[in-house]
């Protein structure tokens, strides 16, 4: 009777975690579903079961990378503001949740980002690179009221105001500049923002740039007297008697 009864329970356990384990797997394959749906329902009701917010799917991808990806932004926007979520992720080619966000212009998805720990300054190419050189206007001002670095170089040098310039449009070029942006800086390959407007074939934004370079120039000027002010505050010494 008393194997009988150990018997029984370990059949009890063992048909448990059976059990448990297809519930598990059922759980996986939903929440993968959902979140490239963007059925943001599905995924709250198993976030709030307790289903982890990190998991990966079978390529590896995490579901907050992979609803940036699809886009699903509803989905998206719940996963990034969920307790535990980890925001500071990269893909393969080292780009963070935070970029892609920002290169496809989701506001209000980089806004939660930002404030749920996404690295605005993250090394190498950053969320402000990817903002300006899609000319998101709108994010290019929130990246840089979050204190993201304005002259931030990629592995390359490359600046944002040079992407701007090359890929972006007129407008990310101006708030750039008026925040700033270095004018004069150039990359590993001897290129400013200027030459990246005038590769890009960006008039309007080649034009903005000279101007900003003019009034540098000037104000440069205005605060170093020239030799012949300099020779002429020194032409009259006095003579001592």
């Amino acid at each position: 009777m008393c194997y009988i009864k150990i018997f029984k329970k370990v059949y009890v356990i063992i048909g448990l975690f059976f059990f448990s384990s297809l519930a598990q797997a059922g759980a996986y394959e939903d929440f993968f579903k959902a979140v490239q749906f963007d059925n943001v329902r599905t995924v709250q009701a198993l976030l709030q079961l307790g289903f982890d917010p990190n998991t990966v799917n079978p390529e590896g991808v995490p579901a907050l990378m992979l609803a940036v990806r699809e886009p699903s932004l509803k989905v998206a926007e719940l996963l990034a503001s969920w307790p535990k979520i980890k925001t500071e992720l990269r893909n393969e080619k080292d780009e963070s949740v935070l970029m892609l966000a920002a290169l496809k212009g989701h506001f209000s998805l980089v806004q939660k980002l930002v404030e749920h720990d996404a690295d605005v300054n993250k090394p190498g190419w950053t969320p402000l690179h990817y903002a300006a050189s899609a000319g998101h206007v709108k994010i290019v001002e929130y990246l840089l009221e979050q204190s993201a670095y304005i002259d931030a170089e990629s592995p390359n040098g490359t600046t944002p105001l040079m992407m701007a310039a090359m890929y972006g449009s007129p407008e990310a070029v101006k708030v750039l500049i008026q925040a700033g942006a270095d004018l004069d800086h150039k990359n590993q390959l001897g290129l400013s923002a200027l030459d990246f407007a005038v590769r890009g074939q960006r008039q309007n934004s080649k034009e903005l740039i000279e101007t900003g370079l003019a009034r540098l120039a000037a104000r440069r000027n205005q605060a170093t007297p020239n030799s012949d002010q300099q020779k002429s505050a020194g032409a009259n010494p006095s003579i001592p008697k």
